[in-house]
């Protein structure tokens, strides 16, 4: 976001918790909003290279069991030694408007140090819908979750890029509803950002080609790591699909299941990914994602930030 004024409040990892709770109703994201290619990182020769956020699916097993909270999430961010975070709106689906509990949000970020990133979103309907009324409606029911954002503080929504037809049928249709979505964004001073999420949205070159049409700075991209399955057991080449949408990113998602005796994550190469992350000139967040099953949430947390610092470490030397 460019803007001759900045008049937004302090991100709420630097207010106390009373002014956190007074935030509801205030232009948050303003400050916090990034540019393409650069994402949220600090700038200047002594940052480092990016930093490391948690995205809140690395957690989904015991936030769906009941073994941990919502609001609990940004100290237990904390308390693996994370300071970012990026919501998933399936874990407060019914809270987008409710004023007191995203203050309790900003409250909890604030006490623990965390910074909100963004909030994931699905389950609002397809942006590419074929019908227009439905993609219509889908672009509304996103609507309450920028201004969820916004009151949180986040620089972006990570929306997904759901469509039918052909190739060309569904660039245009996707490109419509990302494009509509994303002056509603504007107007917030916020991103809509979109993730490779499955069928050709997992298509690098597809996807880079949406963000072509739409031709907004305030749309980007969100690489998944992992996310290229394009269905019926075919797969996209995830090296080649994360190089091609990361000229339009503005967030990114190392996925992560497995890990070796040695700590490398078994289904990636992350030196070779985080080349292609750094080559491209980003300098912002990656966020942890973990989806294994054989080491438990916060264990594979752990280790996939182990890994993203250690890489870090020697792409820098």
């Amino acid at each position: 976001m460019h803007a001759s004024e900045d008049r937004s409040p302090p991100p709420p990892h630097l207010i106390s918790r009373r002014d956190a709770l007074g935030l509801i109703g205030l232009a948050g994201a303003a400050a916090l909003t990034g540019c393409a290619g650069s994402g949220l990182g600090g700038s200047g020769s002594s940052a480092p290279l990016y930093d490391v956020s948690l995205a809140q699916w690395s957690l989904h097993k015991p936030l769906f069991a009941g073994g941990l909270d919502n609001l609990e999430f940004a100290e237990t961010s904390a308390r693996l030694g994370i300071f970012a975070i990026e919501y998933v709106n399936s874990f407060f689906k019914e809270r987008a408007k409710d004023s007191a509990y995203l203050g309790e949000m900003n409250a909890r970020a604030s006490d623990a140090g965390v910074r909100q990133l963004l909030i994931m979103v699905d389950g609002e309907g397809a942006l590419g819908d074929p019908d227009e009324g439905k993609r219509t409606r889908a672009i509304e029911n996103h609507l309450r979750w920028l201004d969820a954002a916004r009151t949180l503080g986040c620089h972006s929504i990570r929306v997904n890029a759901q469509s039918a037809g052909s190739y060309e049928e569904q660039m245009e249709r996707a490109a419509d509803g990302l494009a509509r979505l994303t002056e509603h964004g504007a107007e917030r001073g916020l991103n809509v950002i979109v993730e490779n999420h499955g069928g050709l949205s997992s298509n690098g070159a597809w996807l880079a080609g949406v963000m072509q049409k739409v031709g907004n700075p305030s749309c980007g991209t969100l690489p998944d790591f992992g996310n290229f399955h394009l269905g019926g057991g075919e797969w996209y080449d995830r090296y080649d699909g994360v190089r091609e949408l990361m000229p339009f990113a503005k967030a990114v998602s190392a996925k992560s299941h497995e890990f070796d005796a040695d700590g490398n994550e078994t289904g990636t190469d992350y030196r070779r990914m985080m080349r292609i992350v750094v080559d491209a000139g980003y300098r912002g967040y990656v966020g942890v994602e973990y989806e294994g099953s054989k080491h438990a949430p916060e264990d594979g947390i752990v280790l996939t930030k182990q890994l993203l610092e250690r890489v870090r470490g020697e792409l820098a030397d």
